[in-house]
């Protein structure tokens, strides 16, 4: 087989597998229509509860939450509060101050401290676990509101004993904050209104979120504890309690909000901590899944859902395999057979997300605009996301990164200069050159006549020059970028007008 041949053979193999990964978000969108409309069970027994909020440096948003979390409606003598503080600044008086004040209106608070990290998030909740009895745990990040009814909607599902956990739905906080804000809340809504409710209804493994849910003691437990060996802990324990038997269940009518990323550097974070922390999981957990007695259709799906992240790595290859392809095999390489895969791969993420907006808003329509958005971001972050990938594969253990809040709830409100806002990351450079990279592929496949390429090229040269430009508006200072803005103008407007005389010579010549 000729070199051309290989690079059109290693292509082929890419888009089939992006394809089955696309197309699998039209099953799980078909699956929604069987999600589950059951009525909660009424409240007739009191357990114990204990709330766990771990945290780590979270001054802006941690009153906010033990405040919250202390009005929620439940017997208080049935109830306890323990805030697993890691935190190394004022966060740390915060609590004290505000979980004194909680005590002497007679709300049990528990502040446990600790000097050293160890574990990170599972291993404060371990911690917290050794310091109380309670039945049932349930799990807060800083950044969340619940509702003052979410014990009293939660807690009835675990009069069944197989019952595990129940996850709830998040919601958001400052969705409308910004462009970024917007497009980000979509792709949390697409998981939870069709994914897990998709999972859930269907029997298939259903994952804890980290956070709004509530866990049975016994089935963390009796599923070996939280972990601290990959950096998704609630992946991790979700699968193997699952796999023991136990239930989870997903009830999406109960909505807990939650503080949308305003710094796309922060995005950029809890994206490479999920797609590390999954794959990592994938390895650790898939031997079983695979080796268990259930059907061959759960497997597949598990395999899906623990290396869904395993997409960027493989968006980036099609991308630096497509020039090369263009000149060595463009005569092969310009078929519909390879628009069609293209295409339907996808527009299967973009028809779950539409779905998500049409069921849980009145003017969904309205919103669907920022559907080209949210595919920018996900092609644009796709070198973050394969950097994390890679480590995850080689067992890179690393440390858990929280993603920095702010306390950002209105439209008017301002990060700029406050603490936890994250530095320029030099991966930007690479997204840059990426960018570069699609539009010269771009240009290419114009001359070569693959104009079925150019739109997903296009989507490549948008969303990697719209990743690294967000990320330097986002790690300068605001003064700084009206100036940048004008040279980035007069660079493209160089680039756009050198790139035009050089066409038109070559028309010229030929």
């Amino acid at each position: 087989m000729s070199f051309s041949g290989v690079l059109l053979a290693v292509y082929t193999v890419i888009l089939i597998i992006l394809f089955i990964y696309g197309f699998n978000c039209f099953v799980l969108t078909y699956l929604h229509r069987k999600k589950k409309h059951e009525k909660a069970p009424n409240l007739t027994y009191y357990p114990a509860v204990t709330v766990q909020l771990p945290v780590y440096n979270e001054q802006y948003v941690v009153e906010r939450l033990i405040k919250k979390v202390a009005e929620l409606d439940y017997p208080r003598e049935k109830l306890e509060i323990q805030v697993l503080d890691d935190s190394t600044d004022e966060t740390t008086g915060i609590i004290e101050k505000c979980a004194g004040e909680l005590r002497k209106n007679g709300v049990n608070v528990c502040h446990i401290h600790r000097t050293k990290r160890e574990g990170y998030k599972a291993g404060a909740l371990r911690e917290g676990m050794k310091c109380t009895r309670s039945e049932l745990i349930a799990v807060f990040d800083a950044d969340f509101l619940p509702d003052t009814n979410f014990l009293r909607k939660t807690i009835p599902y675990f009069q069944n004993p197989e019952v595990g956990m129940v996850q709830t739905r998040w919601g958001h906080i400052n969705e409308n904050y910004s462009l970024l804000t917007k497009a980000i809340a979509i792709g949390i809504d697409g998981h939870f209104q069709i994914e897990q409710n998709s999972r859930y209804s269907s029997g298939l493994f259903l994952n804890f979120n980290g956070t709004a849910g509530v866990w049975r003691r016994k089935c963390i437990e009796d599923a070996g504890g939280w972990q601290d060996d990959t950096l998704t802990e609630d992946l991790d324990l979700s699968y193997r309690a699952q796999l023991l038997g136990w239930k989870l269940v997903f009830i999406g009518d109960v909505v807990s909000p939650a503080e949308v990323p305003v710094q796309i550097n922060a995005f950029k974070r809890q994206q490479f901590r999920w797609a590390k922390g999954s794959i990592q999981c994938a390895k650790k957990l898939l031997p079983g899944v695979l080796s268990s007695d259930i059907s061959f259709f759960k497997k597949f799906q598990a395999l899906l859902h623990l290396t869904y992240y395993a997409v960027h790595p493989l968006m980036v290859m099609l991308l630096l395999l497509i020039l090369p392809l263009i000149f060595l095999a463009s005569d092969r390489f310009s078929t519909l057979y390879y628009w069609s895969i293209l295409t339907i791969g996808t527009f299967g993420p973009l028809t779950m997300y539409a779905f998500s907006q049409r069921e849980l808003y009145e003017g969904w329509k309205s919103r669907l605009k920022y559907l080209p958005v949210l595919t920018f971001l996900g092609t644009g972050i796709s070198i973050n996301n394969t950097k994390a990938v890679i480590e995850g594969l080689f067992n890179r253990k690393g440390t858990f990164h929280r993603t920095p809040k702010f306390g950002i709830e209105r439209e008017t409100d301002d990060w700029e200069g406050k603490k936890y806002r994250l530095n320029f990351p030099v991966i930007t450079i690479i997204e840059a050159g990426l960018g570069i990279y699609a539009l010269v592929a771009l240009y290419y496949s114009l001359m070569a006549g693959s104009y079925f390429l150019m739109p997903f090229l296009a989507l490549y040269v948008i969303g990697y020059f719209y990743v690294s430009g967000l990320t330097i508006m986002h790690s300068i200072p605001r003064s700084l970028i009206p100036k940048l803005a004008v040279a980035g103008i007069l660079i493209v407007a160089a680039a756009v007008g050198g790139g035009f005389c050089y066409i038109l010579a070559s028309l010229l010549v030929h």
